[in-house]
């Protein structure tokens, strides 16, 4: 179930709200949850958002055969970009994959500068032809929204013009910010958190996403 935007929020943000959802989520928030359950539960839920997020691509008629009669059936009208923001987006890859298995793969890298605060790009790898790709950017935590908002536009800067976002998890602060400063783009989550906390943590949130997939605790 794709709600409408939270009363207040901005139009461009999208609360995926199902109870399949809610149950992956619970599984991705309860600290007792061991990293194969956490990896499985994070695939299954970016499929779930990622089938949110293919609502808005538009699609073209295509002639084909059934086995019994030539008709018209519709397809979606441009190649997918997957784009995992690394590294826990890459808990997301897979489940994308699931929905999507003829997708290219982009990657964007980003790390925080100790001393400015500001994310600074160590590796990105995207196709060179981006501006034809309908782009779905894979991030399971948007929290200050500062290492999105610079990867939206890195991709914007490279051409793309078509994109949507994926989460796990938002919070208030991040999303305000990312759907002001990118009211292009579309952003899906199965929760709107309230606040982050001093360490810019997601509150209640599950942690760190990354750590969690890859047992780095």
């Amino acid at each position: 179930m794709l709600s409408e935007p939270p009363a207040g929020k901005p139009e461009n943000f999208h609360l995926v709200n199902d109870p399949l959802s809610r149950h992956k989520l619970a599984v991705l928030r309860d600290e007792r949850t061991p990293t194969p359950e956490f990896r499985q539960a994070m695939k299954e839920l970016a499929l779930i958002l990622v089938a949110a997020a293919t609502n808005r691509m538009p699609t073209r008629e295509v002639s084909i055969n059934t086995p019994l009669v030539p008709t018209e059936v519709e397809s979606i009208s441009a190649p997918v970009c997957l784009v995992p923001v690394l590294r826990a987006g890459l808990g997301m890859l897979d489940g994308a994959l699931a929905l999507l298995p003829k997708a290219t793969v982009g990657f964007m890298g980003l790390q925080r500068d100790e001393e400015t605060a500001q994310p600074v790009e160590y590796y990105v790898n995207l196709p060179k032809n981006i501006s034809e790709y309908f782009v779905v950017i894979l991030d399971p935590m948007l929290a200050t929204g500062g290492s999105l908002s610079a990867t939206l536009d890195k991709l914007k800067e490279e051409g793309a013009t078509w994109m949507s976002c994926i989460h796990a998890v938002a919070a208030g602060p991040g999303v305000e910010r990312v759907c002001a400063e990118h009211p292009d783009v579309h952003f899906y989550s199965a929760a709107l958190d309230p606040e982050l906390d001093g360490n810019a943590f997601i509150v209640p949130g599950l942690g760190d996403a990354g750590d969690r997939l890859y047992g780095t605790l």
